[in-house]
């Protein structure tokens, strides 16, 4: 895909998954769990993201599955994007995936274990690119969980957001780091 394509992909997704929160909202009694811009939320999701962001890296570095979806979908997503682009990568998903995953989905499915298991295997699967890259599914359940945790434990959604987008950027910018011979 080209730079253009992708870019489109991520305004259109994230229109989408918006729209998608938008008429869920509307067909349903759910709220938005609150979010209030706070140095608190704002340092608790950069320290979580960047938790995530090391966890990656560990789990890349012993996992050959995780390894090699990452490697398929970093390749596909972030080598056609300019350094500039990776504000979009961070952001776009970022704001879109956790107000629908996290904001309604999960109040929706219950703040509870039920509740963060459900809308995080949503979330997974959302990244499923093709079923041999199943690992980065798991991966991505699993890193539901911990951004799900996040907002219950602070009833702030903006945590898991800034950890989403900030996590988005750096793995973004790692990858560039280390691709930027070829």
């Amino acid at each position: 895909m080209t730079r253009t394509q992708i870019l489109i992909v991520m305004a259109v997704t994230a229109i989408g998954l918006l729209l998608v929160a938008r008429i869920w909202m509307q067909v349903s009694t759910v709220n938005l769990l609150a979010v209030q811009l706070t140095g608190v939320a704002v340092g608790q999701g950069i320290l979580l993201g960047l938790g995530i962001s090391l966890a990656s890296i560990l789990i890349y570095q012993v996992w050959a599955d995780y390894r090699h979806s990452a490697d398929y979908y970093l390749e596909l997503i972030i080598k056609p994007l300019i350094l500039l682009d990776l504000i979009w990568l961070g952001l776009l998903p970022g704001l879109s995936e956790e107000l629908l995953f996290r904001g309604i989905m999960l109040p929706e499915f219950g703040l509870n274990w039920q509740g963060l298991t459900l809308s995080s295997i949503c979330f997974g699967v959302l990244h499923l690119s093709s079923l041999k890259h199943w690992a980065y599914v798991v991966w991505a359940s699993v890193i539901g969980i911990v951004l799900g945790i996040s907002v219950i434990q602070t009833g702030n959604l903006l945590v898991p957001i800034v950890a989403h987008v900030f996590t988005n950027i750096l793995s973004g910018l790692i990858w560039k780091f280390r691709h930027r011979s070829s």
